[in-house]
């Protein structure tokens, strides 16, 4: 009774929220599922209900009219198969996932059982369903843990790895339940794209998908673009003689960095002193931006990107980190620029730059599902988001069991020193218990100075980050046992659950007297979010657990946004060795923290701006190439505009290999004029902040030169089809692509480009997007228009 007075005051309080607290529609159709008793019948009754199921589901009863008996069955056959029988609470999110939800469910709550409900009952329709997991890891783990529940049922159940060949994709993604990352599943969406022939597709129409980690993969990753480049290798100025030159200066004297350092550029005498290095009169000559870009990337690359917090060199190449996981980025690159200027400022050999063929954002690339769904452990705090781009309502799931962790107030301190010794102090109380300690850091390096502070001590601990990730599952498994003590970058999407007393639960009982495991933050990140995966990790299914989170007015987030100057002054004085004890320093300082996801936040919605007309122009393209690919349009291009020689050839090769010939040029340039297009927007995108010195809107002149542009790439197309049809030697054969000079890229392969304002927020080479330049321009716009008229002038 308390319970449904407690949602129906929430239902009340959260009227106009985007988060759904109010179950009572939930809660009736589990009643009906939880009186479906099945539990009399045998194996083969119940399979033979499934078979029953599935004839219904393809003949047209909707699966709302089939979920009672779909979900009770699969309920009964995880018992019978797993062991397990779902929660009521996951039975309730299993629901809101059909709906097409965001649920949010707290860590340990049995995330994957519940989107098996969901899953089984689109997969009844034959269309395929796609589970999108944040690892290839996840992906395979919960494939094989749900599968045999899926197969029992009659359906067909699938994983993908990296390293498939397009064979074994194509039969994952033909399973009825298929579990695969967002990132790997796109990148098989682009190279379908690049396909000449449509027994090479990999994917088949998309139906439903299910987002697991729904928060790291639609916010934190959503902009994240995914890359498909061919092997074409251009020449590149000297990067290493920038890298050097850059390395000289001295900031506050040749560049200066914002407040966020978030933006570095040259002063005017540092300008003059690269000039004189480079023996070049006017860096802002037309013939000179290739080089000026180059440079301001090796500046970029020497003061605001920091090894072992946005990277490590690794096997001899650049790893970079992602700043939600603290793991290796895999397959992940900067902008082409600035990739080869922290290549150089390493000393490393750039690996072969090629020509960008084909990318979709995250964000676009789910879009593509005619129906999503997804769950995480923190949804609420991102609910505006979720709703404002994907047209999604969060709905917060209550746990099985009261959560009963002790979440201690954070503790302000004034400087890093005060802050370092009292999360030492702090541990070194709790590791004289046997209390288990999972401590949360903010990069690599932070991650192992505190290991070695702590084996100072004589502590010993685990320690995970981006220099050991392969060994994550093995560490995460101990984290539980009694004096255990391990040191994490980070554990968002990590998606392995800590169990109390090790892997087995050996010694459960006895870390629950001690209290659980405790969990300790060093540092606030940039989302509250990122905050709460890591609390979560403790307190899982009604366990005791603590947290607490140290924090310094030194910390890179509370200076890089100045929010310790929304500090009221005096409330503090000096440098002290206690936490600040006023309670309205914590609060302005929350406040402040709020504005900077704000902040975040309406930078990613102006991303979407610059990037949405290019998405809608990628759409258009796609559908052309995909049309024509498999053979669902007529073309009558060549008959039309070049009709003497489609004549001619025609009565000497036939009709059939002519239209052949035409679908090979039209889908050849296609490809060609999108790469080049691609590329020149590219360009236009990261310029299009200095149209603000003729006092344009950059958002509009960036929108007018893409339709521009586009319109020219579709009439390019034609023309460049037509052109070649006049020229090739066509025989009986075909056309023969290579003699006609119609060469494709020899190897293509796939990466990721940091273009999201979360990942590493505070570097402009990262967010290279217009809306983000023209508020931290790369460089100064102030001194690049003092510096091209200075120079006219002389």
């Amino acid at each position: 009774m308390l319970g449904k007075l407690a949602e129906l005051i929430h239902g009340i309080q959260n009227i106009q929220s985007p988060v759904e607290y109010n179950l009572t529609v939930y809660r009736q159709i589990l009643k009906d599922i939880n009186t479906t008793n099945l539990e009399s019948l045998s194996n083969l009754e119940l399979q033979a209900i499934a078979m029953q199921l599935k004839k219904l589901a393809r003949t047209g009863n909707s699966l709302d009219s089939l979920l009672v008996q779909s979900f009770a069955l699969v309920r009964e056959a995880s018992r019978r198969i797993l062991g397990i029988r779902p929660f009521d609470t996951q039975v309730i999110a299993g629901i809101a996932l059909h709906k097409g939800k965001m649920v949010e469910m707290q860590t340990g709550e049995g995330k994957t059982l519940a989107a098996v409900m969901p899953a089984y009952l689109h997969a009844l329709l034959g269309k395929g369903v796609h589970v999108l997991t944040f690892n290839d890891y996840l992906a395979g783990r919960d494939a094989q843990w749900m599968g045999p529940v899926y197969e029992f049922l009659g359906l067909s159940i699938e994983s993908v790895y990296e390293e498939m060949s397009i064979i074994e994709r194509q039969k994952a993604y033909a399973a009825d339940i298929t579990y695969v990352t967002a990132k790997e599943a796109g990148f098989d969406y682009l190279r379908d794209f690049q396909c000449m022939e449509k027994g090479k597709v990999v994917h088949r129409p998309f139906h439903y998908a299910i987002v697991d980690e729904a928060d790291s993969i639609l916010i934190d990753e959503a902009r994240v673009p995914l890359v498909i480049a061919g092997d074409v290798v251009e020449g590149e100025d000297n990067l290493f003689h920038l890298a050097r030159i850059v390395r000289s200066l001295k900031q506050g004297i040749d560049y200066e960095t914002d407040q966020y350092r978030s933006n570095v550029y040259f002063t005017d005498s540092g300008l003059a002193r690269v000039e004189k290095i480079l023996c070049c009169d006017n860096l802002y000559a037309a013939e000179n931006l290739k080089l000026l870009a180059n440079l301001n990337s090796a500046l970029c690359a020497e003061a605001l990107i920091e090894k072992d917090k946005d990277y490590i060199v690794k096997n001899g190449k650049i790893e970079l980190i992602d700043e939600f996981t603290g793991r290796v980025a895999a397959k992940r690159r900067w902008q082409e620029n600035l990739q080869a200027a922290v290549e150089a400022k390493e000393g490393l050999l750039s690996e072969a730059n090629g020509t960008i063929m084909g990318s979709i954002a995250l964000q676009y690339y789910l879009g593509l599902y005619p129906k999503i769904s997804g769950m995480t452990g923190t949804a609420s705090t991102a609910a505006a988001e979720f709703g404002e781009f994907y047209g999604l309502e969060v709905v917060v799931i209550p746990t099985n069991k009261p959560c009963i962790r002790k979440d201690h107030p954070d503790l302000v301190f004034t400087h890093k020193e005060a802050k370092n010794k009292a999360i030492i102090r702090e541990i070194t109380r709790v590791h004289a218990t046997g209390q288990p300690i999972l401590i949360g850091t903010g990069s690599v390096e932070e991650s192992e100075m505190l290991a070695t502070d702590l084996r100072r001590e004589g502590i010993l601990c685990q320690v995970l980050n981006a220099k050991n990730d392969e060994m994550e599952a093995k560490i995460i498994a101990r984290a539980g046992e009694i004096g255990t003590v391990t040191v994490s970058t980070n554990m968002a999407g990590r998606g392995i659950d800590i169990k109390l007393g090790g892997e087995e639960e050996q010694e459960r009982d006895r870390v629950a007297v001690l209290g659980g495991l405790f969990v300790v933050g060093t540092t606030w990140y940039d989302s509250r979010r990122i905050d709460n995966q890591l609390r979560g990790r403790a307190g899982r299914q009604g366990e005791p657990g603590e947290s607490r989170f140290f924090i310094s007015l030194e910390d890179d987030l509370v200076k890089r946004y100045d929010i310790a100057n929304m500090i009221p002054k005096g409330k503090v004085s000096k440098m002290q060795a206690e936490a600040l004890s006023d309670p309205v320093v914590l609060g302005e300082m929350l406040k402040g923290r709020r504005m900077v996801e704000g902040y975040n936040s309406d930078i990613r919605r102006q991303l979407w701006k610059y990037s949405f007309i290019i998405e809608q122009q990628r759409r258009i393209i796609h559908k052309k190439h995909q049309d024509i690919l498999m053979d669902t349009v007529s073309l009558t291009h060549l008959s039309a505009k070049a009709a003497e020689r489609h004549c001619v050839l025609k009565a000497q090769v036939g009709e059939g290999v002519l239209r052949e010939v035409e679908k090979q040029l039209t889908l050849y340039y296609i490809n060609l004029c999108w790469a080049e297009y691609l590329e020149y927007i590219t360009c236009e995108r990261e310029s299009i902040h200095l149209v603000v010195i003729g006092k344009k809107d950059p958002l509009t002149e960036f929108h007018r030169i893409a339709i521009e542009a586009f319109d020219e790439l579709m009439d390019k197309i034609d023309t460049e089809i037509i052109r070649t049809f006049t020229t090739a030697v066509i025989g009986k054969d075909g056309i023969d692509m290579v003699k006609s000079g119609l060469k494709s890229p020899s190897s293509t392969w796939t990466y990721l480009i940091n273009d999201s304002p979360n990942q590493f927020s505070r570097l402009p080479g990262l967010v290279k997007t217009a809306s983000v330049m023209i508020n931290r321009p790369f460089f100064s716009i102030q001194a690049l228009y003092k510096r091209l008229f200075d120079k006219a002038a002389k």
